[in-house]
């Protein structure tokens, strides 16, 4: 059997899919991804992204941090894709339990998912580092230089920087959904952000699907592998 057919066949017949996504889920709505040969990291800056993009940077070179962030991590014109919607559907349908993601650009709820998980935070909850007071992205980009609070604090993203935990409640709200579901679909990420990628462990079925165009360190480990774009795929449901 095909296994896009392969594929159809196990999500019509579930009603507990889970899908995880990284980056890739939205680079076909022009957002790059980070470690693909035209991705972020390999990109040439005064310091390395990874560095940029680290609590201990934000503390001490917020100005520098900031300048970097607006230009490459904040995407106001992007709209959710073919994969995104797709999703959104098969959620209203009651078959997708729901979706972990590792983006922060907020583009699934946009398309409609209700449940959705992110990890890593998104970039339109902002909020001050003194008084914790919420703000919302405009706040932040129409901001001359460093955003800062009424209080006279930092603004900070909500997003997950290195050197920072991830949440554990929505640690522990991806393991419960990863580990009941049927259907686990994997699509855009390269499996090799952790604790993030770490969390597909927690899969008890047999029906995982990895849809990635790259290698990853998980192909073995599918029980349905295909090396495609997820628009290409997500077009076929």
């Amino acid at each position: 059997m095909d296994k896009l057919d392969t594929l159809k066949k196990w999500i019509s017949n579930s009603n507990n899919v889970v899908f995880f996504g990284g980056a890739g889920v939205s680079t076909e709505s022009g957002i790059p991804d980070f470690r693909s040969t035209a991705g972020i990291y390999n990109m040439k800056y005064t310091y390395p992204p990874e560095t940029i993009l680290s609590h201990s940077f934000f503390i001490e070179n917020t100005k520098e941090f900031y300048e970097f962030y607006k230009e490459k991590m904040v995407y106001t014109k992007a709209i959710p894709n073919i994969t995104h919607k797709k999703l959104a559907e098969l959620e209203e349908k009651g078959i997708l339990k729901g979706v972990i993601t590792q983006n922060i650009d907020g583009l699934h709820q946009k398309a409609g998912s209700k449940k959705v998980i992110e990890l890593h935070g998104c970039v339109l909850r902002n909020y001050c580092v003194n008084c914790n007071n919420y703000y919302n992205l405009d706040d932040v980009l129409d901001a001359e230089g460093i955003p800062i609070c009424g209080c006279g604090g930092i603004i900070k993203p909500g997003v997950v920087l290195y050197e920072e935990a991830l949440n554990e409640q929505l640690i522990s709200e991806a393991i419960e959904i990863i580990s009941e579901a049927e259907v686990l679909i994997i699509g855009g990420s390269s499996l090799s952000v952790y604790p993030a990628a770490g969390l597909i462990r927690y899969y008890k079925g047999n029906k995982l699907v990895l849809i990635n165009k790259a290698v990853t360190t998980y192909d073995n480990e599918a029980d349905l592998l295909i090396n495609a774009g997820l628009g290409e795929v997500f077009l076929s449901l």
